[in-house]
């Protein structure tokens, strides 16, 4: 199962505005491999969604999912691109933010996204070493291939498995 928290919390102070948090954290699977683009200022954007199990069941005995819109800026989206595939199971610390826009049509559109701010990898150590992916590009990671000590969790690649005791 994998898991959706969600922390929005007010704390204004009588100090300042700048104490209000807004925070997103989340764990699921890439419905699709990452869209990357470039803004007019050759800034590195990706987008994808992830696709979240909700903890409970429906009244049939199924689980629903949502699927929620992530955008990642600069070296988290060159990260997302290089790194992310299709099905593969990221962690996602962000802010929501609501946009605004007209479409050709000259309606008005309203968005919620993520926007991540760190990605992890959620899924166990790949067997046989860690893939740059279809991409192609150079492996600036093939240490990672030679040594243990990659950052992943050993363990299951079940839903339900914790990466740590409690």
């Amino acid at each position: 199962m994998m898991s959706c928290v969600i922390w929005l919390s007010a704390l204004t102070t009588e100090k300042s505005e700048s104490e209000i948090m807004n925070k997103a954290i989340l764990m699921g699977r890439l419905t699709r491999d990452p869209e990357m683009r470039t803004t007019a200022n050759q800034v590195p954007l990706a987008s994808f969604t992830l696709a979240i199990d909700r903890r409970f069941k429906n009244a049939s005995g199924e689980r629903q999912a949502d699927f929620i819109p992530i955008v990642a800026w600069r070296q988290q989206a060159e990260f997302a691109s290089r790194f992310l595939h299709k099905g593969s199971r990221v962690a996602v610390v962000g802010s929501i933010q609501v946009r605004n826009w007209e479409d050709a049509d000259g309606n008005r559109r309203i968005t919620t996204e993520v926007v991540a701010d760190e990605l992890h990898f959620a899924d166990s150590k790949p067997s046989g070493g860690y893939d740059e992916g279809p991409s192609g590009q150079d492996n600036q990671n093939n240490t990672l291939k030679k040594n243990n000590d990659d950052g992943f969790f050993p363990g299951p690649d079940d839903d339900t498995a914790l990466p740590f005791d409690l």
